[in-house]
């Protein structure tokens, strides 16, 4: 049986991560993995959340199962954070999930099984997990325009009239916040027009709002999610506390389906139950628990957005770094959009030639589209950036 299977293709920021960890300079910069680093070029745990977990251990007194959909305290928590009572909460279901990317798994499950021949759009580019889990669970895509590469920015015009092509009850996949792999986001202006083509088109939005804290702030960076959700009479949402808490690796997600009534939303928790048992039974807990711990506790919620905006303010002033150093090195603005995009990731728009050279040649690992990590640098190295990118012909 087992040699009937196929060679699976590698995952190219893996293989990355592999290339960089093997090559022996010691001036090499890692900008592939989205991760944050400090400055000193460590991932920590955040202070509120090592109290929480100190306080979790002093108290909890069981490690038996949750129910299916996790924590209630922590899915309150987080229809809280990232919703902000745009909507009633008796019209949102919502599960634990492993992940930001169970989070995704499950909402397009729950697509297959509510509308089958349903096609979702995603923006190009778009986080390649998205595209593989909707291959993978045999659904269809199709991709609307989204990045410019002429300007860094959004190609709003090219959007709407993607969108404008979609079939009633199809599904938009769209980043809430801080767009993964561009870093280049709507205005609230352009929100409001893409809103009106879901509106008039009929389509369900899922949004994936994974940086939440990273971009503007915790309420700004969820302005467009809360707003899309209050406009639409139904909606999906795939959230990750990844990176604003810093638990990677406690694979710790949540996904709310927004129904046009309370009745609908019971109708979608028992889907959104079922899946997860078909899936994994029982969401995994602690990551959650730190997360309810914190949010419920006002001492340890300020500490955490206190963290956050460190790391966010950290994240923006290293923009500005580079983009002004960038600057001065060619005499141009071509590269002011880094200071304008949001987030973990910026898509520098090299061609693959120059990404190539710029890791053989000056031990610069980036992604091949030339999406960097903007957390991957500090002060010391952003003028080597910007200098190897020169150097390289970027």
């Amino acid at each position: 049986m087992l040699e009937a299977l196929k060679e699976q293709p590698a995952d190219k920021i893996l293989s990355l991560m592999a290339a960089y960890r093997a090559d022996p300079r010691d001036d090499k910069i890692d900008l592939g993995v989205g991760v944050y680093k400090d400055p000193q070029g460590r991932t920590p745990v955040m202070r509120a959340v090592k109290a929480a977990e100190k306080r979790i251990w002093e108290r909890q007194e069981t490690k038996a199962y949750t129910g299916l959909a996790g924590d209630p305290a922590y899915c309150d928590a987080m229809v809280a954070l990232v919703l902000g009572g745009a909507v009633a909460r008796d019209r949102v279901a919502a599960v634990a999930t492993p992940g930001g990317t169970g989070a995704v798994r499950q909402a397009v499950d729950l697509v297959k099984q509510a509308a089958p021949g349903a096609t979702i759009w995603l923006s190009n580019p778009t986080w390649p997990n998205h595209p593989s889990i909707i291959r993978h669970l045999g659904m269809t895509s199709a991709e609307y325009r989204y990045f410019d590469s002429a300007t860094g920015g959004v190609d709003v015009e090219g959007m709407l009239e993607d969108l404008r092509g979609a079939a009633e009850g199809d599904v938009v996949l769209l980043h809430g916040c801080c767009h993964n792999p561009t870093g280049a986001n709507l205005t609230e202006a352009e929100w409001d027009r893409v809103i009106a083509v879901l509106q008039e088109r009929g389509l369900i939005p899922l949004i994936d709002i994974a940086y939440q804290g990273f971009g503007d702030g915790l309420d700004a960076d969820a302005a467009a999610t809360r707003k899309v959700a209050g406009a639409m009479p139904e909606s999906l949402i795939a959230a990750s506390c990844s990176k604003n808490f810093g638990i990677y690796r406690e694979r710790t997600g949540i996904l709310m389906a927004i129904a046009r009534d309370e009745g609908g939303a019971t109708l979608a928790q028992g889907n959104l139950n079922h899946l997860n048992r078909q899936n994994y039974s029982f969401p995994p807990d602690h990551g959650a628990r730190v997360v309810a711990t914190i949010l419920t506790d006002d001492e340890l919620r300020a500490d955490w957005q206190a963290e956050l905006e460190e790391v966010r303010s950290t994240m923006l002033e290293l923009r500005r770094q580079l983009a002004g150093e960038l600057a001065r090195l060619t005499n141009s603005d071509r590269y002011a959009f880094i200071a304008e995009h949001r987030g973990m990731f910026s898509r520098l728009g090299l061609p693959p030639e120059i990404v190539e050279t710029l890791r053989k040649d000056h031990g610069v690992y980036m992604v091949g589209d030339s999406r960097i990590n903007i957390a991957g640098l500090n002060t010391d190295t952003v003028p080597l950036l910007a200098k190897a990118i020169v150097a390289a012909g970027g």
